[in-house]
């Protein structure tokens, strides 16, 4: 996520091809930080590769480093927004958390370049912008374990698992996707969604 201090106000971005200044500039950071790596990307790369000027991208980023927080930020962002909407349903709370669960590992793999330079490049952001993106993932994180801690109270899920390895346990295997999961080799995104969120939730429901 970009600090303050980048963001500047002005004129709506223009757009190509669908796309503003500051998605392109995100776009061609993506491609190069996964193809060369963070520290052999120059900002002159980045810029060449959006087909934009340096100027432009100032306008937006104050430095390599923002673009590579603005990578991980757009997909948790996204995938926050998602979860706040299943926490807040009135649907039955072990279909919100079947929702979330089978959510975070679809979004997880639809953007799979972004998750995998997460998980190889998050050592690389500057100490701040590491807080920022760290405190992001808690909060999800939080979120997703009070609504298992709601179901255990419930009686819909079992007592005897605390919540917090619920959580460890759940998200390292989707942390682990980006080492495993190809296209060419599938299943679909929503079939390994789906997978996933029935064994957590058969491995959570209490028993008679």
């Amino acid at each position: 996520m970009a600090s303050s201090r980048s963001r500047r106000i002005g004129r709506p971005p223009v757009t190509v091809n669908g796309m503003t200044v500051p998605e392109r500039l995100v776009e061609a950071a993506l491609e190069l930080f996964a193809a060369k790596g963070f520290e052999s990307t120059s900002v002159q790369d980045v810029v060449d590769a959006a087909g934009v000027t340096k100027g432009a991208m100032y306008h937006y980023f104050a430095s390599k480093d923002d673009l590579l927080a603005e990578i991980y930020a757009r997909v948790l962002r996204m995938q926050l927004s998602q979860l706040e909407s299943f926490v807040a349903s009135r649907a039955p709370i072990t279909e919100r958390i079947a929702a979330a669960a089978a959510d975070v590992v679809v979004t997880t793999i639809e953007n799979l370049p972004s998750t995998t330079l997460f998980f190889r490049s998050l050592h690389q952001l500057n100490p701040e912008h590491e807080l920022q993106v760290r405190a992001e993932r808690r909060r999800y994180h939080d979120m997703f374990r009070e609504m298992v801690i709601e179901g255990q109270r419930s009686g819909e899920l079992r007592s005897d698992i605390d919540a917090d390895l619920v959580v460890d346990y759940y998200f390292g295997a989707v942390h682990h996707l980006p080492t495993w999961w190809r296209p060419e080799r599938g299943p679909a995104p929503e079939v390994v969604g789906e997978k996933f969120s029935r064994m957590l939730l058969d491995a959570l429901r209490a028993t008679d």
